[in-house]
């Protein structure tokens, strides 16, 4: 490309004056005469004597090797087009096509020189002459070249002329530029949509993890990078990607074997010219490279000849893309009918023949062992790359181009039944026109140029699969097209394909294995996106498809199960009357209500002896009653908080703590005021009567019901589902409402409590038999010690716990006023009758009762 960019440069600016003398070139390989002349393209060799140059004379000629029989097709089909076209009474009529090609030995140098020699033409005008070379290109359209880093030398040097290129098989999707290469066309899709259609069929089949070796030119470079490019977006990474040239030192291309070796990738993305294929092949031969899935260009995919040099089965169950099947109707036939003695082309056909037969037209030294060619013999028994037509896809490339230029020149001329003779041709009418056209061949095909240049890009997907007599058939189990949306554009019908080692299961090629669900992806450091380890996901996250980069965290009232690929909903914690804790609280409140129901059942039946009475009996049923209430407030804990359930509870359990200890309280400033009316001059129980009591004892207990309806009105307690406490459980509690509403309630109870506590401090020794003012003391000292050491149990226990402590704090000092006030009188009712008398409740006895 260099060097065309420097020919261009001397070329341009001086095409005005430029002289004849310049253009000593060659005479073109195949030629004839026309109104209108083609020129071609085409490497009939594919490589060249090497010459050492001494600079001290002209360098000669290439001196070209390797006949190329498939280049040799390529021109075959040009021709064919030309000579139907002449034949044509509806195209051209009356009008001649000529052409001139030129073989250029694969050599990009000798591209660039032979597109100049069809741009200024090469007739013979003396280096004296002082006309300078005005007239118009020889030819105005050129057919060609193969390659894509050819075509894109040709392409740059005869761009500024406008002279219409166009190739049959150039795919690089750099050709698509049209600011570098505006008289570019093509009749074969551009790789930006082979490159895609590649990244997405490696993606269909789960491969994440793939090699690639390409052609180290234009074609390869450019179709490679797009494919990394998309197959990054997708998802797949390449662990290698080694390139070569097929002119290469072995050494490079047995280090590029070595590597494929050695991967790890089960599956080998080959971005290949058929020229060096057909190296990689003869290197790879050697090799036991089976068990690799290979995936190929249209380049080679549906190549005959890379299918016969593989014969260690290297690439069994190939796939890729390829241009769709066509047909050419004659064209089989007129490349069967070569006669190289009748042609006026002889030398080349001559070369041709020779090495298609393998024989010598002349007899020599060099050929005693050949046999002597006549020219008649028959192409219908040969089997060789020549009379193989499974690149008739490609040969109606070329027959389409060629066909292109004369409908452009069909309009030009505005032809009817003849054409105008008078109009002037030049290369940028015809490309112009050529942008514009759209027709269908005789076989159907419809042909058109877009703003690129370029045809809709369609693909068939080939699948070598093993054919008869060891032979390789090239199989269509799918079709690309680009035209379609993206969900529909890749289309496969899997049940066909054969694998690498005849398999019928689809090869595995990844990195890492597939992270299942409940997992999430994590990279390995310092190696590519594919390559991962799987983390399980955290409690409370999950993920539910295969390959998650991450996990989701679950809704508030669901929990992650322990796959962790689904979110399930959240166990539901309250304290029941099922389970353990809740059973033994039960059944300690049912214990102590039924043990108050005795107590109550003994103290009504000695409600008349002296020790009952002596005890304020009124105040003392109201108190066993509390303590029921008390005993049977704790059931109201247990089970599944609802609305009700949760304003009962702590209402509840207020109110008759409250009523409870008003009881406690009332028993107390009897005692106090029973001893101080034993003092002359004092009457204080008058003060303190039955009346008052009761009035102490109800006005006590309806403070705390008033601040419980303030409570209930402004911020009741309601159900609640705390989701903070426990991570997997629920916790189904009652909330306080306010908070305020519940520390006033267990604060006035805690007033009450300390004012019992204090005032039957100070009456625990005053002088009686039986003094019940130390019984309080007693009870009232573990009353305070469980609700003391019940807030920071309560604050501090999670869940249902705070629930079961407050349960036990309700019960324990329950059980304290029971066991310190009642329990010690029934023991002397029930074992100690004796004592039971007015006497001894008067101090008189023989001695105390306790």
């Amino acid at each position: 490309v260099a060097m065309s960019v420097f020919l261009l440069h001397l070329i341009v600016p001086q095409r005005q004056t430029i002289t004849a003398s310049l253009r000593d070139l060659e005479a073109p390989q195949l030629s004839k005469e026309g109104d209108i002349i083609l020129g071609g393209i085409f490497s009939f060799h594919s490589s060249w004597k090497n010459r050492e140059n001494t600079y001290t004379q002209k360098p000669l000629p290439l001196e070209c090797i390797s006949l190329n029989f498939r280049e040799f097709q390529f021109a075959q089909s040009m021709l064919f087009a030309i000579e139907e076209i002449n034949n044509s009474s509806d195209l051209l009529p009356g009008v001649s096509l000529g052409y001139d090609i030129y073989d250029t030995c694969g050599s990009i140098a000798r591209s660039v020189k032979v597109a100049l020699a069809l741009t200024n033409g090469d007739s013979n005008v003396s280096s004296a002459s002082e006309r300078p070379c005005m007239k118009a290109a020889q030819v105005q359209a050129i057919m060609g070249e193969t390659s894509s880093s050819p075509s894109t030398a040709i392409a740059t040097v005869i761009g500024p002329f406008n002279i219409p290129l166009i190739s049959h098989f150039a795919t690089c999707a750099c050709l698509s530029d049209k600011t570098k290469y505006p008289s570019f066309l093509r009749t074969v899709p551009s790789d930006y949509f082979q490159s895609r259609a590649l990244a997405h069929l490696v993606k269909h089949f789960g491969w994440t993890w793939v090699g690639a070796v390409r052609t180290n030119d234009d074609y390869g470079n450019n179709g490679m990078a797009t494919f990394t490019e998309t197959a990054e977006q997708l998802g797949v990474c390449l662990e290698y990607s080694v390139s070569f040239f097929r002119t290469d030192p072995i050494e490079k291309i047995q280090k590029i074997i070595e590597i494929m070796k050695s991967s790890t990738s089960k599956v080998i993305v080959a971005f290949l010219s058929h020229m060096d294929m057909d190296v990689l092949m003869h290197e790879l031969t050697p090799h036991n490279l089976t068990g690799h899935q290979w995936i190929g260009s249209e380049s080679w995919i549906f190549d005959s000849q890379i299918a016969a040099m593989d014969k260690n089965h290297i690439l069994d169950g190939a796939i890729g893309l390829s241009v769709p099947k066509a047909q050419v109707g004659g064209l089989r036939e007129f490349m069967f009918n070569v006669e190289p003695l009748n042609s006026s082309n002889s030398e080349l056909f001559t070369e041709f023949w020779e090495a298609l037969f393998s024989c010598k037209f002349q007899e020599s030294e060099s050929a005693e062992f050949l046999s002597k060619c006549t020219g008649h013999e028959d192409l219908t028994g040969v089997e060789n790359s020549f009379t193989d037509m499974s690149l008739m896809p490609i040969f109606n490339n070329v027959y389409k181009g060629v066909y292109a230029v004369a409908h452009a020149l069909h309009e030009i001329l505005s032809c009817n039944k003849t054409c105008n003779d008078n109009v002037q041709l030049a290369p940028t009418t015809i490309l112009q026109h050529l942008k514009t056209i759209n027709f269908k061949t005789k076989e159907g095909d419809e042909v058109y140029f877009n703003e690129n240049g370029d045809p809709t890009a369609t693909y068939e997907i080939i699948n070598w699969q093993p054919g008869e007599n060891g032979m390789v058939d090239f199989v269509t189990v799918g079709l690309y097209d680009a035209s379609l949306p993206a969900d529909k554009k890749l289309n496969l019908t899997n049940d066909a394909l054969i694998w690498t080692q005849n398999s019928m299961e689809v090869p595995v090629s990844v990195c890492s294995e597939t992270c299942p669900p409940g997992t999430r992806k994590v990279l390995q450091k310092g190696k590519p996106v594919c390559c991962h380890d799987c983390v399980k996901c955290a409690e409370g996250e999950i993920s539910n498809t295969t390959d998650s980069v991450t996990c989701v965290r679950c809704p508030l009232e669901t929990w992650s199960n322990e796959a962790r690929d689904a979110c399930v909903k959240k166990e539901a914690v309250f304290l029941s009357y099922g389970e353990i804790m809740g059973a033994l609280l039960t059944a300690a409140s049912l214990f102590g209500t039924c043990l108050t129901a005795i107590v109550t059942v003994i103290f009504f039946r000695y409600r008349k002896t002296p020790l009952v009475r002596a005890n304020n009996s009124e105040l003392s049923f109201l108190l066993l009653f509390s303590l029921t209430l008390c005993f049977l407030c704790s059931l109201t804990f247990i089970g599944e908080p609802s609305e009700w359930s949760c304003m009962l509870r702590h209402t509840a359990f207020g109110i008759t703590f409250v009523l409870c200890l008003s009881c406690v309280l009332g028993k107390t400033i009897v005692v106090l005021m029973a001893f101080k009316a034993t003092l002359p001059g004092r009457n204080m129980m008058k003060w303190f009567g039955p009346t008052q009591q009761r009035l102490s004892v109800l006005t006590f207990t309806v403070v705390q019901v008033l601040i419980c309806i303030l409570w209930l009105t402004i911020s009741p307690p309601f159900p609640f589902r705390n989701f903070k406490e426990i991570k997997d459980k629920v916790i189904l509690e009652c909330s306080l409402g306010s908070a305020v509403g519940f520390w006033s309630v267990l604060g006035y109870i805690g007033l009450l409590a300390a004012l019992c506590f204090t005032l039957a401090f100070l009456a625990r020794k005053l002088p009686d038999n039986f003094n019940e003012a130390k019984f309080i003391t007693f009870s009232m000292l573990i009353f305070c010690a469980v609700w003391i050491t019940f807030i920071p149990a309560y604050v501090s226990s999670p869940g249902k716990l705070s629930v079961a402590v407050e349960i036990f704090a309700i019960l324990a000092s329950t059980f304290g006023l029971l066991f310190c006030i009642f329990i010690p009188k029934c023991y002397v009712m029930l074992l100690k009758p004796e004592k039971n008398t007015k006497k001894n409740m008067m101090g008189k006895g023989q001695s105390k009762l306790f």
